[in-house]
């Protein structure tokens, strides 16, 4: 099963995006305060359960929690702020980004089966 890595801090995410270049990241943007974000949060662990694949990186940030870290991912990648809300990074850039109900499971190997 893969795992998500817990973005805390600007530094970290500043590395992830770098090293986006080399291996693609999927970030998943989570509010613990949301049961829409809950909801959101139990397809991306159904996802993970059985993608083997460990060609993406995935990280999360809380919201709330590390909401600088929250703010960053906006700005950095031009992506307006939503929670929940997953992005697909490569390059350092966007690539895909969805949010809300639509991020299910099924969504997620969709858009992540074929990324290379």
């Amino acid at each position: 099963m893969a795992t998500m890595t817990k973005m805390t801090t600007i530094q970290q995410l500043n590395t992830a995006l770098e090293a986006s270049s080399d291996k693609p990241l999927l970030l998943f943007k989570h509010s613990t305060r949301c049961p829409i974000s809950a909801g959101a949060y139990q397809e991306v662990e159904s996802y993970l359960e059985g993608a083997s694949d460990e060609n993406i990186e995935y990280g999360i940030i809380y919201v709330v929690e590390d909401r600088p870290v929250s703010n960053a991912v906006a700005d950095k990648l031009q992506v307006k702020h939503e929670s929940p809300q997953a992005i697909l990074i490569k390059d350092g850039e966007a690539v895909w980004h969805t949010s809300h109900s639509n991020i299910t499971a099924r969504a997620l190997h969709d858009h992540l089966t074929f990324v290379e």
